[in-house]
Order: C-alpha cells, then structure tokens, then sequence
C-alpha cells in the first residue's frame, strides 16, 4: 500500500511539471504581446507574458522555486511569497518612473546566485534567504514596471506579472520536490548549476 501510494504520488508531481511545461510553451508560442497591450485584459496578459518570455526572468523565478524546495518548510512557501510582493513593490517604482542603478546587471545577478544557492545546497537562516530574495526581487519587478504598455491598465499588469511569477515559481517547486530522493537532490543542484551558467551568460553579454 505505501509502495502504491509512492507511485501514486511521483506520477502526480510529473502531471503536474507536464501540465506546466504544457501552459508555457503554450504562451511561448503565441504572438508576443508584452508591449502591445491595451485595456485591463491586454493589461493582464502583457503583465502576464513579460516574465514567463524574457529568460533572464525564468532562470531567477525557477531558481527561487527550486531554493524554496531544497530547504524545504517554511521556505518553500515562504520565498515564493516574498518575490513576488517585493517584486510587486519594484514594478511600482518601475512605473512611477523612480530610477534604480543596474537593472539589467541586478537580474542577471539574482540568477546567478539564486542558482549558486541551489547548486550548492546552500541552507542560510531563513531570513537571510528571503532577504536574498528580497533584494533581487525588486530588479525584476521594477524592469516589468518600466515596460508597462502605453495603453494598459497598470493594476491589470501588475496583477499578470505576478500571476506568471507565481507559475515559474511553482515549476521550479514542482521540481524542487525531487529532493526527497538522493537521484531527485542532484538533478536539483544541477539544475541550479546551469541557472547559475545562464545567469553568468546574460551577466557577459553572451545571453
């Protein structure tokens, strides 16, 4: 019975990564719409597809995903959660026109040390790690807030580059469940391994 309810359970974790994977490459292949949106429906799906089609994004949010599994609760909520507010608060800074120093610099970065954390199991206290979040969450979210489209609905778009957040965040957790098996806790530092790679790659210009 414990065998079964194992299987049960490693099969629904993979519907669940396979539905996701589905979702994006779904969004991935339809028009990019990220700078023409227009009233509070292309507002959301502006906001929505500005993360889940810039890779540098990706990379950082899976990574955050990834982190939060690896050290398991209440980071694994926790970290998911604290992103995307601050990234919330950076996006209103972003569209205010407030200026912030290295934007593109800043979300390369968070990819790489996000995908440091992960590729060495790094496991600080916990408020050190949302702190570390924090920080880079504000990058993000104020590199959204900038691009807002002309004729979007600001709340709509903030509300879509939080909900397309959330879903990156979500597949890395998804993934990051592969930890509970010693096989599942190497992919996962792999995995870290290569954001950490990508991260470097957009940070010298080679991404």
């Amino acid at each position: 019975m414990t065998f079964a309810t194992a299987n049960d359970l490693g099969r629904g974790k993979a519907r669940i990564a396979l539905a996701a994977s589905m979702l994006l490459l779904a969004i991935a292949t339809q028009p990019a719409l990220a700078h023409e949106g227009e009233g509070v429906a292309g507002g959301f799906l502006s906001g929505f597809l500005h993360p889940v089609l810039g890779w540098d994004h990706v990379a950082a949010m899976v990574a955050v995903g990834l982190w939060g599994a690896f050290l398991g609760a209440p980071a694994i909520w926790l970290l998911p959660i604290v992103f995307p507010l601050v990234m919330a608060f950076g996006g209103t800074l972003g569209i205010a026109g407030v200026p912030l120093p290295a934007v593109e610099t800043g979300i390369a970065a968070s990819a790489v040390v996000l995908g440091v954390m992960v590729a060495l199991g790094v496991r600080p206290p916990l408020w050190i790690a949302g702190v570390i979040v924090a920080a880079f969450a504000i990058f993000h979210g104020h590199a959204h807030g900038t691009e807002l489209p002309v004729a979007a609905d600001a709340v709509a778009y903030a509300v879509g580059f939080v909900t397309g957040t959330g879903l990156l965040h979500l597949i890395g957790i998804t993934f990051g469940l592969a930890t509970k098996w010693e096989a599942g806790k190497v992919a996962v530092r792999a995995a870290g391994g290569a954001i950490a790679v990508a991260g470097l790659a957009f940070l010298t210009g080679f991404a």
